[in-house]
């Protein structure tokens, strides 16, 4: 595991620590792992680990919804053509 998608996990299971195991593929939205309270400085963590900026205008809802689908959003360089 990668160290910025371990930092997401302690940030997730810091801010709720009944949620349980993390698997890649656990809905986060639904289990409400991620709450509204706590996206705004999740957005920020994200920002701060993939050294990009988050444009609002660009979140698809779906970027969040699994640990795999963060990491394949904000973590996975894609190949230089």
């Amino acid at each position: 595991m990668s160290e910025p998608m371990q930092a997401v996990r302690e940030f997730i299971q810091g801010r709720n620590p009944k949620v349980g195991p993390l698997t890649d593929e656990l809905d986060l939205i639904d289990s409400r792992a991620i709450d509204s309270l706590a996206f705004v400085e999740f957005i920020f963590l994200l920002e701060e680990l993939s050294g990009e900026p988050i444009d609002p205008e660009d979140l698809d809802l779906d970027d969040f919804r699994t640990l795999k689908a963060l990491e394949n959003r904000f973590f996975v360089k894609e190949a230089a053509c």
